[in-house]
C-alpha cells in the first residue's frame, strides 16, 4: 500500500499542521494553487514521492516545475489530476476530453475550496478534492485527505480539519 497525503489551494500558506497530518506519507500529491515555489520545495522535502498541477494563481515560478495535468498510474490505479476540472455530472469542459482519453479510476481536482469526495459511476471514477489547506478563500474550514492506495482501489479515506481559516 502506498500512503497518499492530498492538498489543494494553499495560496502560500504552509503550516505545522498540516506537515504534521503528511509526515508519515509516501508520496503528497498538492492540486493546484501553491502560491509560491516555496511551497513546493518544502512539500518536495517531507515525502519520499511529490507530484502535483499548477493552479490558476501559480505564476512563472512554480508553472516552470509543475505541470497543467498529471496522468499516472501507481499501485495499479489510473490518477488524472489538474486544477481547475470541475466535479461529476459538473465537469469543466477543458476536463471532459482529458477523462474520456485517461479513462482515469480517480480523478483529483482543486479549485473549489469545498472539499469532495464523489463516485462518478458514469465513468467509473472516484473524484477527490482535498478542499482548501491555506488561509486565502471563501472557505471556512481548511482540509486535506489522507488515503492509500493498494491494488488499483483507494483505501482508508479520511478527511483532515485542518481548523479554522485565518487561526
Amino acid at each position: 500500500m502506498t500512503r497518499i497525503g492530498l492538498l489543494s489551494d494553499t495560496h502560500g500558506y504552509l503550516d505545522d499542521r498540516i506537515t504534521h497530518h503528511l509526515r508519515d506519507c509516501d508520496e503528497i500529491w498538492h492540486a493546484g494553487d501553491f502560491g509560491d515555489a516555496a511551497v513546493v520545495e518544502a512539500l518536495e522535502d517531507l515525502a519520499p514521492r511529490f507530484r502535483g498541477v499548477y493552479g490558476n494563481i501559480d505564476g512563472a515560478d512554480v508553472r516552470q516545475t509543475q505541470p497543467l495535468v498529471q496522468d499516472f498510474e501507481i499501485e495499479g490505479l489510473r490518477v488524472l489530476m489538474t486544477h481547475i476540472g470541475g466535479y461529476p455530472g459538473h465537469y469543466a469542459p477543458a476536463a471532459r476530453p482529458l477523462l474520456a482519453a485517461a479513462r482515469p479510476g480517480l480523478f483529483i481536482t482543486g479549485h473549489s475550496h469545498i472539499l469532495r469526495v464523489m463516485p462518478d459511476p458514469k465513468l467509473g471514477l472516484l473524484h477527490l478534492n482535498p478542499g482548501a489547506a491555506g488561509q486565502h478563500g471563501f472557505h471556512q474550514m481548511r482540509t486535506l485527505l489522507r488515503f492509500g492506495i493498494e491494488r488499483g482501489k483507494v483505501v482508508d479515506l479520511q478527511a483532515v480539519e485542518l481548523g479554522k481559516r485565518g487561526r
